[in-house]
């Protein structure tokens, strides 16, 4: 189902016309003791009579608080400092109309980061009141007039949203906004991009951006380079690609940070060489390649298990004097761990801790996992001591490596300690781990303990391979267990975990 700031998004794709004409509102004066008592408010606020003020405090009301902040609008400081004073001592009298004038008052004088932090309490505050952006944005314009107001006061309100990740509200002010001919800026539109990626909502973002071309609202670097990251997230670099030609014409020149963007894409399609020769293209355009572009390129060769050109990325780093950091050597020892290399691991930790970069719990885990790999497990078990003295916590990978050890040694009945362990410590196994700790119970025919875990995969909703459960079964079968199997596939089923190539053969083998 679509998302409804899409479907806004689309509504207003399909609409065309002239901005409604801005309303205009008045207030009535005041009279009698209103008049007596906004003027001698108004008297002492000029003379920083604060103690005289606050004895006028529990006098304040909504249409008093408007008519002095009216009074002040000229100093921004002069209203602000009263503002807060009301809120302090009578904030029955703070209404959203007295909101809406404050936040003019800041933005006519690009007092911007005050008028989103009164706009942030005017949201929060009303978060369940029905048809809230209308609502606000209507307060904030017919006030407008008023307070002879700056446009940016509505893009105050649309950033706000942005920043609250209140994308559906901002996609309704943006609306209301163009009804009435006004648009946000480039920056608060990329507020809103940016937030929109951060919650991985590359959909709309994409969709906001072709909205912001059609309104005429140029994008500036920072715009473009969302653009091009939400492609590369979707895996389409070629479009990305193509954002990336057109910058020549709108006169934007790419930062190294365009260049790392799809570099990264580039990668995550096991383009690695590709990415490479963009690297080499940054010259041209007067950028260098910074330590994230090369921990990108060095983390897909080690992806690709090509060891040898992460290394020459690695020493071609030095070189250009980019210093490599701790993701950079994490991603390498990783990479050899992967390979089974531990030397080349170990002398990389060694290298690092010389050059003074300090090793956190992911490069103990991936020392850790190498050494497991190759069945070292008393070194890993060295490293893990070695965590104490580091003041690093071990987490579920670490878990998982050390059972992987245990594994590969076929020593299932501490491979269970373990595990038991990780489960007391809060961590949760991932179904790598269960399907190895499964299988090397099947592997020292311990059928009874691979029918314990193969259980603890379907509490957890995971489903097993076939080639473990024929392999369950027949060890079953040869123990006299059959029915103990018969039970178990019962509750696969019944989970509806049942893998389908073993649904379609269990008529005729089992």
């Amino acid at each position: 189902m679509r998302s409804r700031v899409t479907q806004v998004l689309e509504a207003l794709k399909q609409r065309k016309r002239n901005p409604i004409p801005l309303p205009h509102r008045s207030i009535p004066e005041p009279k009698g003791q209103d008049l007596d008592y906004v003027n001698v408010a108004y008297s002492h606020l000029v003379h920083s009579d604060w103690s005289k003020l606050e004895t006028l405090a529990s006098s304040f009301t909504p249409f008093r608080v408007t008519h002095i902040l009216l009074k002040t609008q000229k100093d921004y400081l002069l209203s602000l400092e009263f503002f807060k004073l009301v809120e302090l001592k009578n904030p029955s009298s703070i209404t959203l109309d007295t909101q809406s004038i404050m936040v003019h008052i800041l933005t006519k004088y690009r007092k911007f980061k005050s008028a989103e932090m009164i706009l942030k309490k005017i949201i929060e505050l009303r978060l369940r009141m029905l048809d809230l952006p209308n609502k606000v944005f209507n307060a904030i314009l017919y006030s407008y007039r008023m307070c002879d107001s700056s446009p940016r006061v509505f893009d105050a309100l649309f950033k706000t949203y942005a920043h609250m990740k209140k994308f559906r509200l901002a996609t309704d002010t943006f609306c209301l906004m163009k009804e009435y001919g006004f648009l946000p800026t480039v920056e608060s539109c990329n507020a809103y991009l940016s937030s929109l990626m951060s919650l991985n909502r590359v959909d709309i973002a994409l969709s906001f951006y072709k909205e912001m071309c059609r309104s005429k609202i140029s994008p500036n670097i920072y715009t473009l380079n969302i653009v091009i990251c939400a492609f590369c997230k979707l895996g389409v670099v070629e479009k990305a690609v193509e954002v990336f030609k057109e910058m020549g014409k709108m006169n934007i020149s790419p930062t190294v940070a365009t260049f790392n963007t799809l570099i990264a894409g580039y990668c995550s399609q096991g383009l690695v060489s590709t990415g490479l020769k963009l690297k080499n293209l940054m010259g041209r355009n007067g950028l260098y390649a910074n330590d994230v572009t090369y921990n990108t390129l060095i983390n897909g060769f080690c992806k690709e298990g090509k060891l040898h050109e992460a290394s020459k990325l690695f020493s071609e780093m030095k070189i250009s004097n980019v210093a490599p950091n701790t993701v950079t050597y994490n991603t390498l020892i990783n990479g050899y761990s992967q390979v089974g290399n531990t030397d080349m691991g170990g002398q990389l930790f060694e290298e690092m801790l010389v050059n003074g970069i300090k090793a956190d719990i992911l490069t103990y885990n991936a020392l850790i996992f190498g050494l497991c790999k190759i069945g070292k497990t008393k070194k890993a078990a060295y490293m893990v001591k070695q965590l104490d003295r580091e003041n690093l916590v071990p987490n579920s990978s670490t878990f998982s490596a050390l059972i992987r050890g245990q594994c590969t040694r076929k020593n299932s009945e501490r491979a269970l300690q373990l595990y038991k362990s990780m489960l007391k410590c809060g961590f949760h196994p991932n179904e790598e781990t269960l399907t190895m700790l499964t299988s090397t119970f099947i592997e020292n025919e311990d059928y009874d303990g691979a029918v314990v875990m193969l259980r603890e995969m379907i509490e957890r909703l995971i489903a097993p391979n076939s080639g473990i459960l024929y392999e369950l079964y027949s060890g079953l079968c040869q123990a006299g267990k059959e029915d103990m199997f018969m039970d178990l596939r019962r509750e696969i089923e019944g989970k509806r975990l049942m893998p389908e190539g073993f649904k379609k053969e269990k008529s005729t083998n089992l």
